[in-house]
């Protein structure tokens, strides 16, 4: 049920959620063109951490608003909660990223290419979800994202245990490969489990506000 307001919410908080949807789906493209065209990993990567530092002032900007509103349009814990959910999507972009770097990564797997898919995928579900918050009306609609989400997860954990087993049959007597793709594909999998954890907020949104 939604809560009874006497003074109107500050709608600033929409403006802020539906960026930091758009700068998540932006740090998602980055990384599928990353991996789909590996050429001067460098140079892309540093725009995928341009993505993460906006995530970082995104947060605050957040934080400080519910610092100075009294009346906010969902519960000041809601806000809080899906504000760190979307920056941490960011974060684990980056850190995957940044791994291909240390790891120095000749060329993406195919496993790799299709987790890059999955979380693109994640990117526009969540995206799509953001301007929908604005109106209690259109909170219905967030279930079917919120339900995309969780069902994107189950597929790439999926992907996760065949390139786990891919990874053992061809890799296991190369301590090297073995290791540094093992922790590739787990770092590929946190983010579809923290785009899943959008998704959970964005249900209990609905379930508490719809």
């Amino acid at each position: 049920m939604a809560r009874f307001q006497i003074l109107p919410a500050e709608t600033k908080f929409f403006d802020w959620f539906e960026k930091g949807g758009a700068n998540l789906l932006e740090a998602t493209r980055l990384l599928r063109d990353l991996v789909d065209t590996y050429e001067r990993p460098a140079s892309k990567i540093v725009h995928i951490t341009e993505t993460e530092r906006q995530g970082d002032f995104i947060v605050r900007e957040i934080t400080d608003l519910l610092r100075k509103t009294l009346i906010t349009p969902l519960d000041p814990e809601e806000t809080q909660a899906l504000m760190h959910a979307l920056d941490n999507v960011v974060d684990s972009i980056e850190q995957v990223a940044d791994k291909m770097m240390l790891y120095k990564i000749e060329k993406p797997t195919d496993e790799a290419h299709e987790f890059s898919e999955i979380i693109w995928r994640c990117g526009q579900e969540i995206n799509a979800a953001m301007p929908l918050l604005r109106e209690s009306k259109l909170l219905p609609q967030v279930q079917k994202h919120a339900s995309e989400l969780n069902r994107l997860e189950r597929e790439a954990d999926e992907l996760y245990r065949r390139a786990l087993e891919r990874l053992i049959a061809t890799s296991r007597d190369d301590w090297f490969e073995f290791t540094r793709w093992k922790d590739i594909y787990d770092s590929l999998e946190s983010v579809c489990d923290r785009s899943e954890d959008i998704g959970d907020v964005l249900q209990a949104v609905v379930l508490k506000n719809g």
